[in-house]
């Protein structure tokens, strides 16, 4: 009986280990090579992603750096902008005020002219009003002083003495 369990333990191991190499065989046959294939499209696929995912930062690097960019030119722009503005307004606002001024100046000077026509036109009537009323009063004073015959008389005496002498 010891033979018996000696020859079925080595033929159960031997039967075993050809089990065993034709399940290798099988299993490389048709499982390593999928498994491994899968593995290594695996593989390839995570470092794939790695690569794009490394890309996607560059880029995102790229743009972050281009948009600062950007940000800095439209300030710098808008600076511009605004300094060209405030030169705008300081010139506008200067040129109202020298038009002001010289429409200030203008007016004045019309109103000047105005006030020297009126002055002159006012010593104009004055002088008429006046000799008006030194020929009324000289026109006065002679019939008063010619309404008597001796007066009239003796007055025309002296303008002809008068008028020899001379």
């Amino acid at each position: 009986m010891e033979k018996l369990v000696n020859d079925f333990s080595f033929g159960l191991f031997f039967w075993q280990i050809i089990i065993f190499v034709l399940l290798l065989i099988l299993l490389r046959k048709y499982a390593w090579k999928p498994i491994l294939n899968a593995v290594n499209e695996r593989e390839e696929g995570i470092k794939n992603a790695l690569d794009s995912a490394e890309k996607a930062k560059l880029e995102m690097q790229n743009l972050q750096a281009d948009n600062e960019k950007l940000l800095q030119e439209a300030r710098a722009e808008r600076e511009v902008m605004m300094k060209e503005a405030r030169e705008i307004k300081a010139k506008m606002i200067s040129d109202a005020k020298e038009e002001a001024k010289a429409e200030a100046d203008k007016t004045i000077a019309q109103a000047q002219a105005a006030i020297e026509s009126e002055k002159k036109s006012a010593i104009a009537e004055l002088k008429q009003q006046v000799a008006e009323l030194s020929l009324e009063i000289a026109e006065k004073v002679v019939k008063h002083e010619l309404s008597d015959k001796d007066k009239q008389l003796k007055l025309v005496d002296e303008m002809l003495g008068d008028a020899k002498l001379n």
